[in-house]
């Protein structure tokens, strides 16, 4: 189907034909749901044996007693939990609750509301503030920078990670940039894996920014991948440390869809005099972290041979799903003009481009027939997506079945909403 090249005759036809399968859809009264990137119950279950595995033994390594108060910084053996992830060392790490995102939240206002150096360097005292958002992005980055009253910048994802001629051209130019969102590997929603050259780039622009530049390296998806022999993230660190700018970005990842997603361990990386400032901030608002929840994650996964085992029973749940979703994908729109995909070998989302104009209408069609998805412009910040054209796609909770019948629903949604558009202009 290339609807630029269809008649007017040849449109109504698949219009009617299209509206017969969507008149079909209605009438099973369908309720599924492809909103949110959460674990099945399915991957819940494979860190169930969290439940009961202390045995009455609440005495860390080096003999705290984790049931007591104490510990900023977190566990040494959950800081090296945290080094697995994020690949640094352990002396690198803080040790937060079950949220990345709490801890992405309290970094940003510390820098915003209190200097991460002193009083002198929070943003606040430079008057507006912006940060740039690579889209389509994740909506809860947009939402910690609305709450601050930070003016967020849209610039375009690429295959390689953010357009970085953009993004350096902004930051050399306008002072009130004051840093960067990203989610270097199966990046949410596109699935991209930012290039070396492009982490590289990130690393240095510490050197072009203006002061208390930030980068908010957020790596959810680290060691969420499908398929053997992954392709691999460059350490953000090495390079900040080449380009002498090892301030200027702090990272962040979690548990949160490696065990209980409610009941995780959340890691922050950062340079020693950025962990300072955010040291002071947390003193003041937590006598320290849930250290019973830390043991309990370090015993389940002790070392990163077992982190990397038990990531492998995640893939074998959600490589199902997501062939579901690409296979439907490339069935309906091979060939044809009507969308644009990646395909991602990790993460927990499909990022897909319908034609300008179609993406709320698909969505508000695919609504009607019972079937669930993350709301058109959800991945652009204050929720515009100027061209209509992103949907995020997340397989992960449903059945496969689910994920099977909620995509026919979805085809037929996407080439109805363009034919349809198509008609009227």
């Amino acid at each position: 189907m290339q609807l630029d090249q269809a008649t007017p005759e040849q449109l109504r036809q698949w219009e009617s034909q299209l509206d017969a399968e969507y008149q079909g859809f209605l009438a099973q009264k369908l309720n599924l749901d492809l909103t949110r990137g959460k674990p099945s119950a399915e991957q819940l279950s494979l860190s169930d044996a969290l439940d009961g595995i202390l045995k009455g033994n609440y005495i860390a390594a080096d003999g705290t007693d984790t049931r007591n108060y104490g510990g900023l910084d977190g566990l040494p053996e959950a800081k090296q939990l945290g080094a697995n992830l994020l690949g640094v060392a352990a002396s690198d790490i803080l040790v937060g609750g079950n949220s990345s995102l709490t801890l992405m939240f309290q970094v940003m206002l510390a820098a915003h509301q209190f200097g991460l150096k002193d009083s002198a360097s929070a943003w606040k005292n430079e008057g507006e503030v912006s940060f740039i958002c690579p889209v389509p992005g994740y909506d809860r980055h947009y939402t910690v920078c609305a709450q601050l009253g930070i003016k967020m910048i849209n610039v375009a994802m690429t295959a390689n990670g953010p357009d970085m001629d953009a993004v350096e051209a902004l930051v050399k130019a306008d002072k009130s940039i004051k840093g960067i969102w990203c989610v270097p590997k199966y990046s949410n929603p596109t699935g991209v894996v930012y290039s070396d050259e492009t982490v590289d780039r990130i690393a240095a622009l510490g050197k072009i920014a203006g002061d208390n530049f930030r980068v908010f390296w957020d790596n959810a998806y680290g060691v969420h991948d499908l398929i053997d022999n992954a392709p691999v993230l460059a350490s953000i660190l090495e390079a900040t440390r080449r380009h002498n700018t090892e301030d200027s970005v702090i990272q962040f990842a979690s548990t949160s869809k490696i065990t209980h997603a409610g009941a995780g361990v959340a890691f922050v990386a950062a340079s020693a005099a950025n962990q300072a400032g955010i040291k002071k901030f947390l003193n003041t608002c937590t006598i320290g972290p849930d250290k019973v929840n830390q043991i309990r994650h370090t015993r389940f996964l002790p070392d990163n041979a077992a982190l990397l085992a038990h990531m492998k029973k995640h893939a074998a749940l959600l490589n199902p799903r997501f062939e579901a979703v690409l296979s439907a994908l490339s069935g309906a729109f091979d060939g044809t003009d009507l969308g644009y995909w990646e395909k991602p070998v990790g993460g927990y989302f499909v990022s897909f481009d319908t034609r300008k104009g179609c993406a709320q209408e698909t969505v508000r069609l695919a609504a009607e027939a019972g079937v669930k998805l993350t709301p058109a412009g959800a991945t652009y910040p204050y929720g515009k997506d100027a061209e209509d054209r992103n949907i995020r796609i997340a397989p992960s909770v449903p059945t496969v079945p689910e994920v099977v019948a909620a995509m026919k629903v979805f085809v037929t949604c996407v080439k109805l909403a363009s034919v349809r558009k198509q008609l009227a202009s």
